[in-house]
């Protein structure tokens, strides 16, 4: 997939401008939008993966919603991320 085709970057403005901007966590509306941008096109290509471990790496554990962690270890799971 080219880089005009991913939504990487996408993914990263949205993760810094929405999702980390007010409280450091990752809200499970906010988590569905990351993977619905991530799948838009029905994979996860090498930079989408590549941006989405950087996202994941700042989830704070003790802060976040078991559901949203569990999501996470799925999505990472199936997505090889």
């Amino acid at each position: 997939m080219s880089e005009s085709q991913s939504r990487a970057r996408e993914l990263a403005g949205y993760s810094f401008l929405v999702a980390f901007a007010d409280d450091d966590i990752i809200e499970a509306d906010e988590l569905a939008f990351l993977e619905r941008i991530a799948l838009s096109d029905g994979e996860v290509d090498d930079a989408e993966r590549a941006v989405l471990q950087a996202i994941f790496a700042r989830v704070d554990e003790t802060r976040t919603a078991q559901k949203v962690l569990d999501e996470i270890r799925r999505f990472r799971a199936q997505y090889a991320i």
